[in-house]
């Protein structure tokens, strides 16, 4: 009955998308982000749901939604390049079958980060994306926070909504994307209109940050420890009383540590010492690897490259101490087929020294980006503006947040990265768009009033 009433309200939607088609932009976020089909038991997960929504919204975009003021952000040709030169790689790659597997879905978020910022003409539109990407995360965070909550979790055994390692579903994945949506989920509780700040939305925006907050905990990624920490480190910047900030943020830590399960602090324990740990050790073996592998194949191996390799993993027997011999109580292991686990050397291994150069500028740029934006509207007297700098801040903190999560995951590719990046685009085209229109001036000078706009009789 779930999937035919899911079908149901497919085609219910279906007309009245094409009447309103930045609802079909909306409706494929969120199930690129979910993958609701997945969930299904039986009709839906044989539909090619995320593709036929994929279709529509483009079409329903070209057919009839408004494309006069549409702008082009620098980053969305860096997109192109990047989409084109992985075609390129992905045709050369040293395992076919598996690197076509991957581009079938890596072609498509490339794609829709290119396509989503034209359709973010209005602050409506801004907010909505950003609602729908929260309200998608949250589905899989408020799971994990109330299984942690409830004594549940555990490495790898922590089951979110889908019990297998797909798109955010991933422990490390999840923790890293619902820290990085904690600045967002404030902004919200301040800005939002759509929900218009109240209690209520106050009061479940501070439940899902602390549910947010929990994953780390419950999924044991020590991933989501070190971006809890960076976040926190980030925050300084906004806060009012620092000095406040920083002994409530320190009380807090250590009043939690009574209360957090032995397992929990057991592992994060092994980011002192990474030769104690199998997994830690394979992953810098990894990288060597991938290191020696880049040099010899500059343009990369193409998607799933790191499938060929073999290593020779050397770990102490009990914890790692730089004073004892190399070979003291150590155990060796054979492993093979080991994934990068970090987007940088994901990038280098697959795309090469230009794919990872092509991504690490498109990140570069857009940190900068939003850090111009932020300073640019920081004391802007106008109120219909006071929810931008805000906004681009929530955005670069969790863009950095992004970045130092990728040196021990891969997500070089997530999707709901990327619409985090359509998001930053379609706020500076936006942004750009108001200040052509309004006639910019310094913040030095008198604040611009934008001009109302005046009917003339006998035109349009």
């Amino acid at each position: 009955m779930r999937d035919i009433a899911f079908v149901a309200f497919l085609f219910a939607f279906i007309g009245v998308g094409f009447r309103r088609p930045f609802l079909f932009v909306l409706c494929f976020c969120y199930i690129d982000i979910v993958a609701p089909q997945r969930l299904s038991y039986f009709l839906i997960n044989s539909i090619p749901i995320s593709l036929i929504v994929f279709g529509l919204a483009i079409v329903g975009w070209l057919a009839a939604d408004d494309k006069r003021d549409m702008r082009w952000s620098g980053r969305q040709f860096l997109l192109i390049a990047l989409l084109v030169y992985c075609g390129l790689t992905t045709s050369q790659a040293d395992f076919p079958v598996e690197a076509a597997d991957k581009w079938s879905w890596v072609w498509k978020a490339l794609v829709w980060a290119i396509f989503l910022p034209l359709t973010l003409r209005t602050k409506l539109r801004i907010e909505s994306l950003a609602l729908i990407m929260l309200l998608s995360a949250a589905s899989i965070a408020i799971a994990g926070g109330i299984k942690t909550a409830a004594g549940g979790g555990g490495y790898g055994s922590l089951q979110l909504l889908l019990n297998e390692n797909y798109g955010l579903y991933e422990g490390s994945i999840m923790s890293t994307v619902g820290v990085a949506i904690i600045p967002l989920i404030l902004w919200y509780r301040r800005h939002g209109t759509i929900f218009a700040p109240d209690w209520r939305v106050s009061i479940f925006c501070f439940a899902l940050c602390f549910a947010c907050m929990l994953l780390p905990i419950g999924t044991q990624a020590r991933t989501g420890l070190v971006c809890l920490a960076v976040l926190a480190v980030l925050s300084l910047r906004a806060v009012k009383h620092r000095f406040l900030y920083i002994a409530g943020a320190g009380l807090l830590a250590i009043a939690a540590v009574p209360f957090l399960p032995q397992s929990f602090t057991e592992r994060m324990e092994t980011i002192q010492g990474y030769k104690s740990d199998q997994s830690a050790s394979t992953r810098v073996a990894v990288w060597a690897w991938t290191w020696e592998y880049a040099k010899e194949n500059p343009f990369g191996g193409g998607f799933e490259a790191y499938i060929q390799n073999r290593l020779r993993v050397e770990t102490s027997g009990s914890g790692y101490d730089p004073d004892q011999p190399q070979n003291a109580d150590a155990t060796v292991h054979d492993e093979k087929s080991r994934a990068y686990h970090s987007s940088y050397f994901e990038m280098l291994g697959e795309q090469g020294y230009p794919g990872l150069a092509l991504w690490l500028l498109l990140h570069i740029v857009g940190i900068v980006q939003m850090e111009r934006l932020r300073r640019r509207y920081l004391k802007t007297r106008r109120g219909e503006e006071q929810w931008i700098a805000p906004l681009a801040t929530a955005l670069q903190h969790g863009h950095i947040v992004y970045m130092v999560g990728s040196l021990f995951v891969g997500i070089a590719f997530q999707p709901f990265i990327y619409m985090m990046l359509a998001l930053e685009m379609g706020l500076s085209t936006y942004c750009r768009r108001r200040e052509q229109e309004a006639g910019w001036r310094p913040l030095t000078a008198r604040p611009a009033q934008v001009p109302a706009r005046h009917s003339v009789p006998g035109v349009g």
